[in-house]
């Protein structure tokens, strides 16, 4: 290195400078690049992408052959940098050649390069995979031999880069894909809100959502056939269930587009209603609302009729009801309110009891516990843990209760309320 001149030994010091932010960059924008777009560009055959997911199946190698490049680079670098020193400086040489070559390695071939990547990863991966690929190559004995070894001292934590673990896991869970959702500045707030209901949706049952039977509208065929005819042409209701007295004799199900003819013909009788009567579609209790919505879609059926395990008719539910869960109500928050929830103007909310917690939260805001009882009524009822003689009030969390009105062994109506918690109670106070 004597022969070597003073020009040429500051050329190659700079040159080793440079190749030292290459792999510095590439270690940080490998890391960092998003594995997710990523994956989606290797399905749209981008070349780059491609060799940076073929890089980073084998992450051990992909470290092994940067780092011994780097070290290589920084090692030569501190030697020319030394002889550098000692040909300029005498003695105070190789110490001052070292301080310096530290400050400027630090600055030039680590902080900037590596944030710069941090910032920039995908550009700075696709880059930088084209000269590291035939680097592996080149150096591919010298990094198995390390990657033997340091993957020995790595299986002490219980990692096997030989198995092809990746750096990052490249599954999310539901709730890490909701974060994603609601962090997602693409989407606006009723996208987001229908992904959510989406992910939302493997964890609901019908029992969840279902009109309960207290609440069912049907067409009973005890009845006279013009009231049958009046309720027909008045209902709001595009399917109905057809009993006969009771609940205890179902008959079928009627879609009221089904009926056309029937209403039209001159002589109407109750037998040729019945024949557009359709055989009922019984759903077992706790069928998840995707497993239902799927059905669905099989039988081509609209409405169906939720039962418990011994055949009993817990509720109906149809294919709105579940798409309403999904992407929210079809109607007005008006017209909803007006249906079970009337608001007051002291802040409370008069509630039918037998409406669903998960619609009175979805409606309202709110957080009443879903883990127990389904409907306003149960879950006053098991608070109480008996049924209540007369009106009575009580809290559960920052909710108030107040029955109304109670009527055949059910809670028709109750005042509920939202209590600030006690968090909220303390911020609210003057400092």
């Amino acid at each position: 290195m004597d022969t070597l001149s003073t020009e040429t030994l500051i050329v190659s010091i700079g040159v080793l400078i440079l190749l030292s932010a290459y792999f510095s960059s590439s270690e940080t924008a490998l890391i960092s690049v998003n594995r997710y777009r990523l994956r989606h560009l290797v399905t749209k055959k981008h070349r780059s992408a491609t060799k940076v997911s073929q890089m980073l199946r084998r992450p051990d190698r992909m470290l092994g052959v940067i780092l011994i490049g780097n070290n290589l680079v920084n090692i030569l670098a501190a030697s020319l940098a030394t002889l550098l020193g000692l040909r300029l400086l005498g003695e105070w040489g190789p110490l001052t050649s070292t301080i310096v070559l530290t400050l400027i390695f630090l600055i030039f071939a680590e902080v900037t390069p590596k944030t710069v990547a941090a910032f920039f990863p995908e550009r700075v991966a696709f880059a930088s995979v084209h000269l590291l690929a035939p680097l592996l190559k080149l150096f591919y004995p010298a990094v198995v031999a390390v990657n033997a070894i340091s993957n020995k001292l790595a299986g002490l934590f219980g990692v096997r880069p030989e198995q092809g673990q990746r750096l990052v896991n490249e599954s999310l869970s539901t709730e890490e894909l909701r974060t994603l959702v609601d962090e997602d500045s693409a989407l606006d707030g009723k996208g987001a809100d229908i992904m959510l209901g989406v992910l939302d949706i493997k964890n609901i049952k019908v029992d969840d959502v279902m009109v309960p039977k207290a609440d069912v509208v049907s067409l009973d065929m005890e009845k006279p056939l013009s009231a049958i005819v009046h309720q027909i042409c008045t209902t709001r209701h595009t399917s109905l269930p057809v009993i006969r007295g009771g609940f205890d004799n179902v008959l079928g199900t009627l879609t009221l587009r089904r009926v056309y003819s029937f209403l039209t013909a001159e002589n109407k009788t109750k037998e040729a209603l019945l024949e557009a009567v359709e055989p009922a579609h019984f759903i077992p209790e706790g069928t998840p609302l995707l497993t239902q919505l799927m059905n669905f879609q099989e039988t081509q059926s609209r409405i169906g009729l939720v039962v418990d395990e011994y055949g009993d008719l817990q509720g109906i539910i149809t294919i709105s009801d579940i798409l309403a869960e999904i992407v929210g109500e079809f109607t007005g928050q008006r017209t909803r309110l007006i249906a079970g929830i009337q608001p007051s103007s002291d802040g409370s909310y008069l509630i039918n009891g037998a409406m669903p917690l998960r619609q009175i939260n979805r409606m309202l805001g709110w957080n009443l516990p879903l883990d127990g009882p389904k409907t306003l009524n149960g879950l006053i009822i098991q608070h109480l843990d008996m049924f209540p003689e007369g009106n009575t009030c009580i809290r559960l969390n920052e909710y108030r209760f107040e029955t109304t009105q109670i009527a055949d062994d059910m809670i028709r109506m109750a005042r509920v309320s939202r209590m600030p918690s006690d968090e909220e109670a303390d911020s609210s106070l003057p400092e």
